[in-house]
């Protein structure tokens, strides 16, 4: 464990707090115009998941945890838990829903994600910044639409709704944000 100022922590950091670990989801910085500038910290405690939201000053001292980093790649998921694989050691490594969360929906067999580890548990997972799935519904081309600006509703292969330009159509495969869903450009395959 090392002590950082809190101003320094960011997302994916494990911090302790009063002997448990608690893996940051969200951080800022908050400087009011009257009175003490304070770090905001949105928390998850590994090993129930149980989120938390601390305040803290931002030249307090807080513990940071050692987290081993390493790139996985994912193979499927389960009853158990979404499995990952280390590619140099081959070793498989079972992450629970808690921590893969909202970046489900995102992964494909295959991907290369950066897994963060603790003591051997998976504690946080970030995913390629693009992904490319097929759209599997959208309503139908419309001849003179391609001056328009406007997006229309569209369904992907993983179950998200996004929007897309009038020109995609359904059996387009285009590149998404995995941060937030949203359409980039059609993939170039």
């Amino acid at each position: 464990m090392v002590k950082v100022i809190a101003s320094s922590l960011r997302k994916g950091n494990v911090v302790d707090k009063d002997g448990k670990l608690y893996v940051i989801l969200f951080a800022e910085n908050i400087h009011p115009g009257k009175g003490t500038p304070v770090t905001q910290l949105d928390m998850r405690r590994i090993g129930d998941g149980v989120k938390v939201s601390e305040r803290y000053r931002t030249t307090e001292m807080v513990e940071r945890a050692y987290v081993e980093e390493r790139e996985h790649t994912f193979l499927y998921s389960d009853g158990e838990g979404f499995h990952f694989m280390n590619p140099e050691s081959y070793d498989q490594v079972v992450a629970s829903e808690s921590v893969v969360g909202d970046m489900a929906p995102y992964l494909q067999e295959g991907m290369a994600v950066q897994l963060a580890q603790f003591n051997g548990v998976p504690i946080s997972l970030t995913l390629p910044q693009r992904a490319v799935f097929e759209v599997v519904e959208t309503e139908p081309v419309t001849k003179g639409q391609t001056a328009s600006s406007s997006y229309k509703p569209a369904v992907l292969s993983n179950g998200v709704r996004t929007a897309v330009p009038p020109h995609i159509s359904a059996g387009t495969r285009i590149v998404v944000m995995t941060a937030d869903g949203s359409y980039v450009e059609r993939a170039k395959e």
